[in-house]
């Protein structure tokens, strides 16, 4: 067990994609926790397949290294806003954060949320500037953003004073000052030890520790990890567990797991500033107060910010339901919803009054919500949810709605576009400016419906060429009507399966969603209009067959490919009387009364 005074605990925060975990490989592989022939992927950290495959952190994850004599604990935070909980919560195991600030750009809007988070707590950061590398970098630039961002979030002195250190994750080396020989990891790994405080408390206090993270293990079920704050643990050891609520029950320690490098090994003892994982409490929930028996203490709970988003998650009522998924049932989707919350404290789970086929989960944007519905698809549910809407409140007797700052990098042809598209959403800009490489960097406070189904507009406008990145700033006044979508959808009139020859007689009408041989049904959105309204079309309807043959009566079809959606564009998509059918293999889009009948059902 590793005294307090040899134990350093830092989160490594920054924008998305500015080389978080690409810099704790290098960490990881220069603290030789891998054997010489092990083979090491890339964006260890990121073990989540979707983390994996969308190249982004979803899950703050933990982490230990040896330095010489002393034990330093990582961990690896999110940089996108819709996962700031995970954020908020593992700050308060931390006693320094490593401001990862990519020398190129300068802060970003998620650097604004995670420093100001740190900030608050009281954290004093230290500023690493990270792919100096780059043929572009400019770290003197970087840094004087980064100070006026400090400035701006009302940074005390000590803040202000902020160490810094100059790296590139993927080269694998950090420098103290330009000019330094540019070798290893070593004057980061040295600068941590110097400036970052221990984790205070005393082995010979009562233990006392919060669980501000749960995990799952299939054998020894729910664990709860967090730092201990006071005193020692052992397995076998009487604990308490005070909930919210403030009420005391009473259990033993069956195991206690700390972090070896990415494994998670069991410990016999851990004490003051170990991050562990310990089992043995079933019901422990994030936020809990786990104590000696002896000395009953309640830690004050952990705050989040409230979401912003919300949509109805529904039983598929379509006539494909079934044929993919094998969870059906309003049950079985509210249970898997109700172990998610478990983990996840900011989503929030609600009941929709007066349906019993419905339930509403609110989250912190469109990706955060994205995630979980690709997650339950992954694990066989079928479902089908709604546009998403903005959570409202009210605010002195007037409706206020959240408010994003948008941050938009586009080659400066195209920024008139961006900026009377985001006007006419009701954006108001706060600020442009154009750099030598005529890339110009525009933002906009823009209210978060505004923003809702611009995304894959702006790629569109912008050629692939453009970065729009926003980030919630606070609730304000409704500003009334936005114009959404402008473009009407095409709607199918029948079921059966696409053919080719009505593929080609309708597709110089609009886009289309599907390819011939695709089975589609009544109700069904297969494409999308060039007009401003709906439209019914019978894709499949085939060629009268007679034997009477004329020269040149056949055409040669040609067919443009269909466009296909991932999850986050038919969000994107979709309008408030529109639905997405989410399976295990297929995402459908449909009007929300597939018929006539239906729609007199619901009245």
């Amino acid at each position: 067990m590793y005294k307090p005074d040899k134990i350093r605990n830092i989160a490594i925060i920054a924008h998305i994609d500015h080389g978080k975990t690409t810099l704790l490989d290098s960490l990881l592989r220069q603290s030789n926790i891998f054997r010489d022939n092990e083979k090491v992927p890339e964006r260890v950290m990121d073990s989540y397949d979707q983390e994996k495959e969308r190249g982004i952190t979803i899950f703050a994850k933990h982490t230990s290294v040896f330095f010489e004599d002393f034990k330093i604990n990582i961990i690896d935070t999110p940089g996108h806003a819709d996962f700031s909980g995970e954020v908020e919560r593992v700050l308060g195991l931390v006693n320094c954060v490593l401001l990862l600030v990519d020398a190129q750009e300068g802060p970003m809007p998620q650097t604004r949320f995670v420093l100001s988070q740190a900030l608050k707590m009281g954290l004093r950061p230290v500023v690493v500037l990270n792919k100096i590398d780059r043929p572009h970098a400019n770290p003197d630039r970087a840094l004087n953003l980064t100070f006026d961002l400090f400035v701006e979030l009302g940074a005390n002195d000590e803040q202000l004073d902020f160490p810094i250190c100059y790296a590139s994750g993927l080269t694998g080396f950090a420098i103290l000052e330009l000019n330094d020989p540019r070798v290893d990891m070593r004057p980061l790994f040295e600068l941590i030890i110097k400036v970052v405080p221990p984790p205070p408390g005393s082995l010979d206090l009562p233990f006392l520790m919060q669980a501000t993270t749960l995990s799952y293990d299939d054998f020894i079920g729910r664990q709860a990890c967090g730092r201990i704050l006071e005193g020692q643990i052992k397995k076998g050891q009487a604990i308490t567990r005070i909930d919210k609520n403030g009420h005391p029950t009473q259990h033993r320690v069956t195991r206690v797991e700390g972090y070896l490098g990415l494994k998670k090994v069991e410990m016999e003892e851990a004490g003051v500033g170990d991050i562990v994982s310990i089992s043995g409490i079933p019901d422990v929930t994030i936020g809990d107060t786990l104590c000696d028996p002896n000395h009953i203490i309640q830690l004050p709970p952990i705050e989040l910010a409230e979401p912003t988003l919300s949509i109805e998650m529904m039983v598929n009522n379509g006539p494909f339901v079934g044929k993919d998924g094998k969870h059906v049932t309003m049950n079985k989707i509210r249970d898997r919803l109700q172990k998610e919350r478990r983990a996840n404290i900011s989503l929030n789970i609600e009941e929709v009054e007066g349906r019993d086929d419905a339930i509403r989960v609110c989250g912190r944007g469109e990706l955060h919500l994205a995630v979980l519905i690709e997650a339950m698809r992954r694990e066989d549910y079928e479902f089908t949810i709604s546009k998403p809407q903005v959570i409202l409140k009210q605010i002195n007797g007037e409706t206020h709605e959240p408010f994003e700052i948008a941050h938009v990098e586009v080659p400066q042809d195209y920024s008139g576009t961006v900026i009377e598209e985001l006007s006419r959403r009701k954006g108001e800009m706060r600020g442009l400016s154009t750099n030598e490489h005529g890339i110009t960097t525009i933002e906009f406070i823009i209210p978060t419906r505004g923003l809702m189904g611009y995304r894959n507009e702006f790629l569109t406008a912008t050629r692939g060429l453009g970065i729009l990145t926003s980030i919630f700033e606070h609730y304000g006044p409704w500003k009334g009507d936005i114009p959404q979508r402008q473009k009407g959808a095409l709607i199918s009139m029948c079921g059966g399966k696409v053919t080719a020859y009505a593929s080609f007689t309708i597709q110089e009408r609009g886009t289309l969603f599907v390819a011939p041989g695709d089975e589609i049904y009544e109700g069904m959105i297969v494409g999308e209009n060039n007009r401003d309204n709906d439209l019914t079309v019978n894709l499949a309807k085939g060629k009268q067959l007679t034997n009477v043959r004329a020269a040149g009566s056949d055409e040669n079809i040609i067919l443009t490919p269909p466009r296909s959606f991932t999850l986050e564009q038919a969000i994107d998509f979709i309008e408030d009387d529109e639905l997405i059918e989410v399976t295990p293999h297929f995402i459908r889009l449909r009007k929300r009364y597939l018929n006539e009948q239906d729609r007199k059902r619901k009245g």
